[in-house]
């Protein structure tokens, strides 16, 4: 079974390239959606039990908060990928000025995820990594 960690700023393109590649085969566990952590907490553990593939959807900036995912899907005899999101800060930006509702958020938010954006290792513990590099005509 897989587990797959986004990791990237609001903008770069994590939900569309989830429903771009693993839609059919994978939950997809996202806080904009769930909106509180008891129940992404309830689902992701709902996923393990039942042996479920799963997507982990959320900006995950740093190693600490990318370790519970991975710690409980290892311990789940999951496989752990990190699929990283490289875009420009400038891009982020523009891509969120093109979203409307509550698909757009505040610039500061975009900011402060990229402030805190920590390079993904292998010492986390993933089987996998992969780097999505967003041009401006991604």
């Amino acid at each position: 079974m897989e587990a797959i960690v986004l990791v990237g700023v609001q903008g770069a393109g994590k939900s569309a390239w989830y429903h771009a590649n693993c839609r059919d085969t994978h939950l997809r566990l996202n806080l904009d959606m769930l909106r509180t952590r008891n129940r992404e907490n309830i689902l992701l553990h709902a996923c393990l039990a039942a042996v479920q593939p799963f997507v982990v959807d959320n900006t995950n900036p740093t190693a600490k908060g990318r370790r519970r995912y991975v710690e409980l899907a290892k311990a789940a005899g999951f496989r752990v990928n990190a699929v990283v999101f490289r875009i420009s800060l400038d891009e982020a930006l523009s891509r969120n000025a093109q979203r409307t509702g509550r698909a757009r958020v505040p610039d500061v938010a975009i900011r402060g995820t990229c402030a805190k954006l920590e390079p993904v290792t292998w010492a986390e513990g993933f089987d996998e990594i992969t780097w999505v590099d967003v041009e401006a005509d991604d």
